[in-house]
């Protein structure tokens, strides 16, 4: 099978896979991966998705680190392609999707079947490789960390990114006001046309008068729920804007700096900061993230929430979909397809 392999350590994105100075490779006879468990499922992936933590993951600057070689990887979608003897909830030929640790930019993998989600008819598979981590971040963090209600105001950084896509959705169907913060035209123009309530374009905008200016022309006091995966001088600089009793999501890292947030801010305020790394909910809460992701599948199903897909790539054109993450380009998703590239491309 095909199979991107991480050699070393360094950026995927700085040269073609295969090339000297890449640390990716693309293997073109790596093994197919047999069934481990009498519930095991082995399931041919068609789409892949790609999140920052990925990038991090090969840069080394993940809070993971596999031991080398490893294929990177994490949600995916795909169709059944062989089951254990104990197996009753999937048969050959389901559609499927599913996130992993490792292994999802590649041909197979194998993973429990208790571990696997049914694809709804409404939902192709692209679309369903793209949600698990992205969403289901969002999801979390939102919906059972935040209790998010329509009474709220919730702004989101970072907004035209894959989490912030996705958080920005998430927030309209709770009925919360959605205040959106972005780069260039492009992105809030898609944001816009998504219904937020207030873009702020970091570009020709300053993000504390903007919002304060929408606040007052609604007549609200502050921001009650923060959602922030990029920290940095933008986390300190819209702390300023949260009301008494607010709450801080911190999701990531994307500026590279890592915020202080005062504790005595948070004292005088009655602040409440929540760190998500929505991956250890496997391990300590299983049952909440298997319910979200059920929850967003029937969101998709339903029309509630749309999987923006900026860019899509071939296995050998890895370096380029992590480019897209690492420079920024990407509104929404970037995917790998390993099944028939151009029909699925056609339908984005």
């Amino acid at each position: 099978m095909e199979a991107l392999l991480c050699k070393r350590l360094g950026d995927p994105a700085a040269a073609a896979a295969n090339s000297e100075s890449s640390p990716i490779v693309v293997s073109r006879n790596h093994p197919i991966p047999e069934l481990d468990s009498p519930t095991a499922v082995r399931v041919k992936v068609k789409a892949t998705s790609l999140n920052y933590a990925n990038y991090l993951q090969i840069l080394g600057k993940y809070q993971e680190k596999p031991p080398l070689p490893f294929i990177p990887g994490s949600d995916y979608a795909g169709t059944v392609d062989a089951v254990g003897p104990a197996v009753t909830k999937f048969k050959v030929g389901d559609p499927v999707c599913s996130f992993a640790p490792l292994g999802s930019f590649a041909t197979f993998i194998v993973q429990d079947q208790s571990y696997l989600f049914g694809v709804p008819k409404g939902c192709d598979l692209m679309a369903a490789a793209a949600l698990p981590v992205a969403f289901g971040t969002s999801h979390v963090a939102l919906v059972h960390r935040a209790n998010l209600t329509s009474s709220q105001v919730l702004l989101v950084l970072g907004a035209a990114g894959g989490v912030g896509v996705a958080a920005v959705q998430i927030g309209k169907v709770c009925g919360a006001i959605v205040i959106a913060v972005a780069r260039g035209a492009e992105k809030v123009q898609f944001l816009k046309s998504l219904g937020v309530d207030h873009v702020v374009d970091l570009s020709t905008q300053n993000v504390t008068a903007s919002v304060k200016e929408f606040l007052k022309s609604r007549k609200l006091k502050g921001v009650d729920v923060l959602y922030d995966p990029v920290g940095g001088k933008l986390t300190k600089e819209t702390m300023k804007l949260l009301n008494w009793g607010a709450q801080i999501l911190v999701i990531g890292f994307a500026s590279g700096e890592i915020p202080v947030i005062p504790a005595n801010i948070a004292l005088v305020k009655n602040w409440t900061v929540h760190g998500l790394y929505w991956g250890s909910y496997r391990i300590h809460r299983p049952v909440v993230l298997e319910d979200s992701i059920r929850e967003l599948l029937s969101w998709v199903e339903k029309g509630l929430i749309t999987i923006h897909i900026s860019y899509t790539y071939s296995l050998s054109e890895a370096n380029l979909a992590f480019a897209a993450i690492r420079d920024r380009k990407a509104i929404g998703k970037v995917m790998i397809a390993l099944d028939d590239v151009g029909s699925l491309r056609s339908k984005l």
